[in-house]
């Protein structure tokens, strides 16, 4: 399929359960929500990716950032 316009959001992991926990989940809730209200928009999904990367000194943070085309 050829898409003519392109849009990249992120999920991230929330910052206060990195710091106090170590980890956290990515909030499946907001990912299926932003996903939904895009949708409705025409918008589907391309690709995504499960980017890891640093979080204050000592922690990571994985974050997913999804690529969507209409």
């Amino acid at each position: 399929m050829k898409y003519t316009e392109y849009r990249v959001i992120e999920i991230a992991e929330g910052g206060c359960s990195t710091l106090l926990l170590g980890s956290a989940a990515i909030p499946i809730e907001k990912l299926q929500f932003l996903l939904n209200k895009e949708a409705k928009e025409g918008w589907q999904v391309v690709f995504q990716i499960i980017e890891k990367k640093r979080f204050l000194l000592f922690w990571s943070r994985e974050s997913v950032i999804v690529t969507l085309g209409r």
